[in-house]
């Protein structure tokens, strides 16, 4: 393969990374903002400007940056923000959250990959949602409603968190008119979450399953298990492996047509 060939494969992939984190990072696909960041991408000069890309993922999210891009906010909304959010890290297979426990703080992710999961009558940990950076993280029922959870909150990745307690954000609600608009667009994310969450259990097709996963979480086989893996997807880890099999041997078919083609290339 040639080098024009794997520099326009290597741009394909970083593009598609970015547009997947910032459609994340904002919260809302859906909004004139989103929209514009995305067609900036198209013009993006990835081959002068990787190192700059580069920062860009590593860096740390904010949880003021991410409630500003959704909404302007006046100065005194972020100053006590700044005050009462707390910063905290913790170690990969922390709990942040059990059956039985109310959650009380709602929880902003820097940096760091979490799940969220319950144990069925069988058993069975049963994965229902991933979490990353830029993400917001909470048992979204126990919040909202200040009653015990029925699921696990871990922490798969070490992880740097800020957060707000349910007190706070009601407050926020009282005394500003953007705390009540976050407030919306917070509740239409879990909604659409538990939604594709629904869609996707209904898909019969395990290979499909697996697709509409890695199109949104592309780096999630190094940032968790397959067991998690297969449990959120409702699969067995062995139907898991069968499929990551045949998937592999297709990509090295596929690649060995591209090089004896590209033999031909004049």
């Amino acid at each position: 393969m040639g080098s024009n060939q794997i520099g326009a494969g290597m741009r394909k992939k970083w593009l598609v990374k970015i547009k997947t984190y910032l459609e994340r990072y904002i919260l809302v696909s859906i909004s004139d903002r989103t929209i514009i960041v995305c067609l900036e991408l198209q013009r993006f000069d990835f081959d002068h400007n990787r190192q700059l890309m580069l920062n860009y993922l590593n860096e740390e999210a904010d949880l003021l940056e991410t409630l500003g891009l959704i909404v302007p906010l006046p100065t005194p909304f972020q100053q006590r923000v700044k005050q009462e959010a707390i910063i905290q890290t913790f170690n990969r297979k922390h709990l942040l959250l059990r059956p039985g426990e109310t959650a009380r703080r709602l929880y902003f992710i820097r940096s760091g990959f979490l799940r969220s999961y319950f144990i069925d009558d069988q058993g069975k940990e049963c994965t229902t949602c991933f979490m990353r950076k830029g993400d917001l993280m909470i048992s979204a029922h126990s919040f909202f409603t200040q009653k015990p959870a029925q699921e696990y909150i871990e922490v798969l990745q070490d992880c740097k968190l800020q957060s707000l307690s349910w007190n706070e954000l009601n407050a926020y609600y009282a005394d500003f008119p953007q705390g009540n608009l976050l407030g919306r667009i917070v509740t239409q994310k879990f909604y659409m979450l538990s939604e594709k969450r629904s869609m996707l259990l209904c898909t019969h097709a395990p290979e499909l399953k697996l697709k509409q996963l890695l199109e949104q979480y592309p780096d999630i086989e190094q940032q968790t298990t397959l067991t998690n893996i297969a449990s959120y997807l409702g699969i067995s880890r062995e139907t898991l492996s069968r499929i990551r099999s045949r998937n592999a041997r297709m990509c090295v078919q596929s690649q060995n047509r591209t090089n004896f083609i590209s033999k031909f290339d004049i």
